[in-house]
Formats: structure tokens, sequence, C-alpha cells
């Protein structure tokens, strides 16, 4: 590979008659959103940009500025570029008289709730500088009115990065602000990113597309928003949970009524209304677009049904009261009639493609013939709202047949094939070599058989990777497939694996690799040690027996670790005699061992940590912890 950085190259005139024929499918006369994206406007920051550390820009809607243009160019789906130009509208937003929304700074939105003396935050987006920029704005529109509360929707970091910008941790410990959530949010907030985090953090580069340059054949939206501001995360306790629907607060005169909806986008996830502004929050089950039951960048697989379920049950709830209607991602739909209609979309669509999939399913098709069949009516396909631009019908089906049947279609070829270098030198030899394969699959490039061409090529790659030939044929064929996507995530997907193989990997900085202290704190000691044990060394750990006792006398704590069989298991109990080591230290210390940020010799130094029995052996057990890099090939071995 050159050093030399190697741009993207234009459409094909395939795809750009592709593009003409998809944009001539979609309801055009449908404009509904171009007006409600931008009601209400009061106010925005130059180009929604705000600075972090070392006044380094956190974001800025600078870059997209190419979408200001009427038309989309041939490099973007007709569609996506609809749906990141009304994502361009970025600001502070009067929903209703009191009811407040910053957009556009961020891949979430801020709400803000006016009370008798100060304001309720809901959500407080990804990162505390962008939560400090946002009530900058408010406050200079709107005076400079206290946080009475925060409310915290779910359990992903775009709705809660930012909320010590909002109030002090002090400020939720001591409850002098209700920090309120649902039920076992801190339990998930965390755990999902932790024991296979490192491999989802690589796998989000390309969901979201982050090294990508924003530009016509780059980056142009995320489906949900922009994309991500870039600033340090915060993490605080609810001092309050929400535990069942029905549920009701009153926060500086304002009244809230709770419906749980657990196990939806969310494992922990609500939503709200407010009686007396009329104001239905959906949280994130109910946005401007068909939301993503599988996540690319790996995440449990999402409950379909449970969406439906809620959205049904939100709308008997306050279906004859909610007057406007608002997520904590796009824009609000006004008007009784509206809100409904729009709420009975979504709720069909998730319905629709739950129910009609499952009856594949049991007719015996495969998640490959499943996602070629499904077709949605156009009862539902000719909504906006219903379109798949965070997650693609073809990729939904396959997450709701893995939900219910798991990863094997009964085929049994499928039951244990070879890994994909040995696939792809087999096929790759039966097709001739790479050579001959990379002249076929050219010519079905130039007729326009992309997805056919990524598989051949794929295999070429794994094959023989160094094969220049294949590489740049593979980067073109997913560079095509990008640029037809209606699918923000699936363009983010194809055009990053185009990039990585023209220019390689990029180093991921150190922000995105290392897990930050608030987060580490939060969480509990048996899912450190769960991630410790998946971090074993099994080929160092072979024959080794060690068990450590551990007491954490910051949280009254005392554990068993227990290194057995090349697995660490451990147990919540005081030491016994059958340790080899005993440790006593802080949970804190604890963490900043694990971080690198404080050595075993220096704690023992400073106090900080203290034993009985044979010492060497914990840094035996460490040293078998391995490594885990970021930067990991993707679409190559």
């Amino acid at each position: 590979m050159t050093n030399d950085w190697i741009s993207p190259k234009p459409p094909t005139s395939v795809v750009s008659q592709m593009q003409k024929d998809f944009a001539d499918t979609l309801p055009k006369d449908d404009r509904q959103d171009l007006e409600d994206a931008t009601r209400g406007l009061v106010d925005q920051l130059e180009n929604a940009e705000f600075s972090a550390a070392n006044d380094r820009v956190a974001w800025s809607m600078k870059p997209y500025e190419f979408l200001a243009e009427p038309a989309a160019p041939d490099s973007i789906n007709p569609s996506l570029w609809r749906q990141a130009q009304l994502n361009m509208h970025h600001g502070l937003f009067e929903v209703v008289p009191g009811v407040y929304q910053i957009r556009g700074i961020d891949l979430a939105n801020m709400t803000i709730v006016e009370g008798d003396s100060g304001i309720i935050v809901i959500d407080t987006l990804s990162c505390v500088e962008g939560a400090q920029a946002a009530l900058a704005l408010y406050r200079k529109n709107r005076g400079d009115r206290p946080v009475a509360a925060v409310i915290l929707t779910h359990t992903h970091t775009d709705h809660w990065g930012g909320v010590l910008g909002v109030a002090s941790a002090e400020d939720y410990t001591s409850g002098k602000v209700p920090l309120i959530a649902p039920d076992q949010f801190m339990e998930h907030a965390v755990s999902e990113n932790v024991i296979a985090g490192n491999a989802m953090r690589r796998r989000a580069l390309f969901q979201f597309g982050l090294f990508l340059k924003p530009g016509p054949r780059g980056h142009v939206d995320n489906g949900l928003g922009k994309s991500f501001a870039f600033g340090r995360m915060g993490l605080a306790a609810p001092n309050d949970l929400i535990r069942k629907t029905g549920e009701t607060r009153v926060l500086d005169g304002v009244t809230f009524e709770f419906q749980m909806a657990p196990d939806t986008e969310a494992p922990a996830e609500m939503h709200m209304f407010m009686p007396e502004k009329g104001v239905l929050n959906m949280a994130e089950n109910a946005v401007h677009n068909f939301h993503n039951l599988l996540p690319f960048r790996g995440a449990q697989v999402r409950n379909s049904l449970n969406w439906t379920t809620y959205i049904s049950e939100a709308i008997e709830l306050w279906g004859d009261k909610a007057q406007v209607l608002i997520g904590q991602h796009h824009w609000p739909v006004w008007d009784n009639a509206r809100v409904v209609d729009y709420l009975k979309v979504q709720r069909d669509l998730y319905k629709f493609v739950h129910d009609q999939t499952l009856r594949m399913i049991n007719q015996g098709m495969t998640p490959q013939e499943i996602a070629e069949a499904i077709r949605l009516p156009k009862s539902i396909e000719n909504n906006w709202h219903a379109r798949g631009y965070y997650g693609s019908l073809r990729h939904n089906v396959k997450a709701i047949y893995q939900h219910y049947i798991g990863w094997y279609d009964a085929v049994p070829a499928n039951l244990d094939p070879l890994p994909p270098t040995e696939t792809g030198a087999k096929m790759i030899a039966y097709m001739g070599g790479v050579d001959a394969a990379v002249s076929k699959a050219q010519a079905d490039f130039d007729q326009g058989n992309f997805r056919w061409v990524a598989q051949v090529m794929n295999h070429a790659v794994f094959a023989d990777p160094t094969h220049q030939g294949a590489r740049d044929l593979l980067a073109d064929a997913y560079e095509q497939l990008g640029y037809l996507a209606e699918c923000a995530t699936w363009r983010n997907g194809y055009l990053c694996g185009a990039q990585e193989l023209r220019n390689g990997i990029t180093p991921a900085p150190k922000t995105l690799r290392a897990m930050s202290a608030d987060t580490m704190a939060a969480l509990s000691s048996a899912q450190i040690f769960d991630m410790l044990g998946t971090r074993l060394d099994a080929e160092a750990a072979e024959g080794k027996i060690i068990r450590t006792a551990i007491t954490f006398t910051d949280r009254a704590e005392a554990h068993v670790l227990n290194l057995e069989n090349a697995a660490l298991t451990h147990v919540a109990r005081a030491a016994s005699d059958q340790e080899q080591l005993t440790i006593v230290t802080t949970r804190s210390c604890f963490d900043l061992v694990l971080m690198q940020q404080l050595t075993v010799p220096d704690a023992l130094a400073e106090g900080q940590l203290t034993f009985t029995g044979d010492i060497s052996r914990f840094g035996a057990l460490f040293g078998m912890f391995a490594q885990s890099g970021m930067n990991f090939p993707i679409v190559e071995p």
C-alpha cells in the first residue's frame, strides 16, 4: 500500500442511474418534516460549535456545509440526503411555552422544562462541554435559571455523558438536585460496554463513521443525528429511580407521569408525559426513523415485540391527551391527531416486521432469504419516519431471527465452516486464483453487481491480503454500496471498509480506547472481576492456581479471586486460610492500578495497599491479563 492518502472514487454511471430510479419511489410530496424541524427556533451557536480541553473543537456543523446544496449528489442516497439535511437544523427551539430543546450540537437532544423557579433537564448529551454549551445557549435567551432536577431517559452514553456539566457530583450525591432515571440504570449504563467493550469500540468506528471525512463521498449523517461530540464524559449515580409505570414526580411545580419501557431501544428506558404541557416524550423509542434492533457495534439483540407493546401502551395512556410528541433525537410532532397517527405507524412498523419475520422463520426461511423477501406495506413505507436511516429493514429482520432462533440457520454446512482465511483460499483457488477472480469480478462491477463483487473480493482479500487488485476492487465495491445505502450506518460501514483497505487502519485515540475513571468507578466489583476474566491469557494461566482475597475498605466489600483451570472466578466472602495472598486496599486504588495510573509498588509505598502472604502472586496474576489492542483488522485477516 502507498503512504499517500487515497481519496474516495466517484460514483459509477450505474450508481447514478440507480440513485435516480430510487428517488422516483420516495414520498416527495410529504414536506411536513421540513416545517417541523425548523419550527420554534430561538437562537443558535455559530456552526453549532463548541470546544473541549485545550481549545480543541469538540463539535461543529461547519464541515457539513456541503449539505446546503438543494439536490443530492450521486454519491449520496437521495433519501439519506434528505435526512442529513433535516439533521443540520441546530440550536435552541421552543416546543411549547415552557418546554425547549437544544438540538444539533450532539447526536442526541437536551430537553429543558421550565418550572416554578428553575429548570428540569431531560438528558444531558454525550459530554460535559456539550451540556455546558447547551445550558449556556438556553440561559442566554431565557435567563439564568438554576437546575431543579435532571431526568435521564435511558442508559446510552449520548444521553447521560454530560451529566456533570449540568450539576456537580456533590449536587447529586447530596440530593440537592434530583437525578431521576429508570430502574437498573447504573447496572446497564456501564455493563453494556464492559465485557466486550474493546470490540464494541472498534466496531463503533465503522457504525458511526468516526474516521470518515465529512463530504459528499464521506461522512454525511448517522440517521439519529449528525454525529457525536467529543469531550469529557461524566457519570453520576441516580438518586431517584422510577420502578413502575404510573409513577409520578412533581418537579419544581411540573408534573411528570412515567411509563417504563425496559428491553426496547435500551435495557433500561422510560417514557414520560407532562400533563400541564400536553407533551409526550418517547425517549428513543419513536424517533424519525426505523431504529436499530442490533447495532453494528455489537450489543444484545433488542426486543422488537416489546417496542410495539410499549408504544401501544403509551397510546392508551396518553393518546387522547398528547398535543406534542418529542423524542431525545430529531424534531417534534405537533397536534394530537398527527401525534397519534405517528405513534400508530411506529407501533405497526415494529409489529409488522416482527410478525412477518416470524412467519417466514416458521416457513423454514433463512435470515438472508427473509431479508430478500420482506417488503413493508405502502401504508408504512410512505412515512418518512418509518424509513431505515439508522436500522435497516434488511438487517433488522436478521436481528429478529437471531433473537428467536440464534446464529444457526439449520443448514448443516454452516455448523462448522472453515474460518475466513481458509474459506477465502479455497474459494479463490476454485475460481482459478486471485487474478482470475479479480478479472471476473471486474466485469460484474462494471454491470453494477456490487454486492456479489464485495462477497467474492472479500474472499480474495482473505486469501491474499497483499493482492493490490483484490484490495482495490473490494474497496471500489464497498464504496459504491455505501453511496447507494439509505441507511446511514450501512453507508458508514461500507465507506470505512473502503478507507481501511486503501489507507490502512487509523489508530484510535486514547480517549476512545480507555475507560473513563467515572465509568470504572460506577462498575460493581463483580463486573470488574468478570471483565478481568475476559482478559485472561489462557496459555499463560495453564496449570496455575492462585487464590487471592481482596478487601475494599471504602466499599466494605470482601472478595476472593480463584484462578484455576485457566479460568478466573470470584465469590463475595471474607478471607479464609485457603488463600495464598490477602490484599487490603480501596476500590479507588484498585481502579487506578487497573487503568495503569498507579503501580503496585507505588501503592504499597504510599500505604494505599497492604498485604499478607506472597505478593508476587498478585503480580503473576496481573501478568496474565492481556491488553486488548483496539486497532485490530476487520476488512482483512
